[in-house]
This record gives structure tokens, C-alpha cells and sequence, in this order.
């Protein structure tokens, strides 16, 4: 397994902390014992073969040490393609929200994944750095394609993210239109209780008849209102969630191009033009 699951400074700041041993050799002997016994136990408490985020959440550096081993499994620029090809399938279908862009840092060519709440960068030997909702994602998808039994899913065609301007105000519309028939359909059958409990002929048992007529007709005029405010709100949440998706993608420099300030890295290029992201650019900025 690659040490995808903590992040490269997180390794670094726990190797940093552990001090120099003083007798080496019993050190190294201690260590050797322990990372068999680690990798046994590791091996038994997962399931690779079903290995997803929430396992991951679960393991710990030392875990992931344990059984990483660069000759069983891929690392190198083989793993970052994999991982690429991962990636714009997760977000072709709305799994990930992220800009995938490959860049240099510090002289290394790596894979940087960045959206408006985070980043991850992804080194070749398969470890992992950034912060966010994006390296909680990412960090499956580069232990899933570190492994060589596993294969990448293909993206489609249309594996981008949309322009700002592309994004419509609410889905849903038939549905919506099928509640306000029927919140119709209820107040005029409620209408037409009121007029036949007050226009109906005197007669024996017909006041008992009125009286049901006006109890069922407020609970249609009811029943039609409620429907009629539930399509309102629908209306005003699809606005507002595509009203939030816009925002989001124009963080990313969707609209005018300019990457989140928080990134190490200031790719070259126009983030509109990178892999994963629709090239179409806004004619109006």
C-alpha cells in the first residue's frame, strides 16, 4: 500500500519527532520485528479487495508504512496517470470537485487536484499532500490505483467542469409541474365543495351533508396550499444550490482564470484550458 493515507508533511513531522536511536542496530532489529508484526496485522484487519475512504480514515502512518512496498505496487508517473484517469471519472460523474493539473514543485513533476476548499498534490512515490474536502477524496482513489489489481475507470468524453454560465437555475421541472397541477386540481374540487354545500336544496339530513361538504373542502384548500408552498421552496432551493455551484466554480478560476490563492504551486497556463475542465472560456471577461 503507498503511504497515500497520511500526508507527506504529516510522515515528516513524525519521523522528525522520533529522535535518534542510540544503539542502531538494536533499534533496527526492534523496528524489522515490528513492521512484519504490523504488516500481519494490518493485512488482517482490511480488506483490499473492498478498501474504500472510510477504511482509510481508519489507519493510521504507521499502518500505512507497514505495508507499503514500492516493488509490489505502482508508483512513479505510471501512478500519477492512473490516478489522472481516476480522478476526471469521479468527476465526470459528480464524485469530485476539483481542477486536475500537472505541475512541477520543487523540481518534481507531481499531480495537483484543487477546488475552492482545498488542494492535493500527489508525488510519485505515491504520497500525498494538501488539506481540504480534495485530499480526503483523492487519497482513496491514489491508494485504490497504487494497486495493480486495480483498474482505472475510463472517463468519458464530457468529463469536465461546466462554465459558471452553463449552470441552470433548477432541475426537476416536470416534477414540479405535476405538484402544481394537482395543488390545482385540490383547490378547485375545494371551490367546488363550498359552492355545492351552499347551493345544495334543503332537505332532510342535507345540513349533516353541508357540514362534511365545508370539512373536506378546507382540508383540499389545505392540501392544495401545502403542495403550491413546497414547489415555491423547490423553486428557491434549486436556485440557491445553483447559485452556490456557480460561486464555486468561478472560485476556481473558471470565469477569469484565477486559481485560489491558497495552492504552493502557480501552474502556467489558464485553468479553463487544464485536463478535466471544460475549455470553454467566459467571451465576456
Amino acid at each position: 500500500m503507498t503511504d497515500a493515507g497520511p500526508s507527506r508533511s504529516e510522515g515528516e513531522d513524525e519521523r522528525a519527532g522520533q529522535g535518534e536511536p542510540d544503539d542502531a542496530v538494536e533499534t533496527a532489529e526492534t523496528e524489522y520485528v515490528s513492521d512484519e508484526e504490523l504488516r500481519r496485522q494490518v493485512e488482517e484487519k482490511y480488506d483490499f479487495d473492498d478498501f474504500g475512504p472510510s477504511e482509510m480514515a481508519e489507519m493510521s502512518y504507521e499502518e500505512w508504512d507497514a505495508v507499503f512496498d514500492p516493488e509490489t505496487w505502482i508508483v512513479g508517473e505510471e501512478l500519477l496517470d492512473r490516478v489522472e484517469q481516476d480522478l476526471n471519472a469521479q468527476i465526470a460523474s459528480r464524485d469530485v470537485f476539483a481542477i486536475i493539473e500537472r505541475v512541477e514543485y520543487e523540481g518534481e513533476a507531481v499531480l495537483l487536484a484543487y477546488s475552492d476548499e482545498g488542494y492535493a498534490m500527489v508525488f510519485p512515490d505515491g504520497s500525498i499532500d494538501g488539506f481540504g474536502t480534495v485530499l480526503r477524496d483523492v487519497k482513496p482513489t491514489v491508494a485504490l490505483c497504487s494497486m495493480d489489481e486495480y483498474e482505472p475507470t475510463e472517463p468519458p468524453a464530457e468529463a469536465v467542469l461546466p462554465h459558471p454560465d452553463e449552470i441552470p437555475e433548477g432541475s426537476g421541472q416536470l416534477g414540479n409541474n405535476m405538484l402544481q397541477i394537482v395543488a390545482g386540481t385540490l383547490l378547485v374540487a375545494a371551490l367546488g365543495l363550498v359552492a355545492g354545500a351552499f347551493f345544495a336544496t334543503g332537505g332532510a339530513g342535507d345540513d349533516l351533508a353541508r357540514g362534511i361538504m365545508i370539512v373536506m373542502a378546507m382540508v383540499f384548500a389545505i392540501a392544495g396550499v401545502a403542495l403550491f408552498l413546497t414547489v415555491a421552496n423547490a423553486r428557491l432551493s434549486d436556485r440557491f444550490r445553483a447559485e452556490e455551484y456557480r460561486d464555486r466554480l468561478r472560485a476556481i478560476g473558471l470565469e477569469d482564470g484565477e486559481r485560489p490563492s491558497f495552492l504552493p504551486v502557480d501552474p502556467d497556463g489558464d485553468p479553463r484550458n487544464s485536463v478535466g475542465v471544460d475549455d470553454t472560456s467566459d467571451t465576456e471577461s
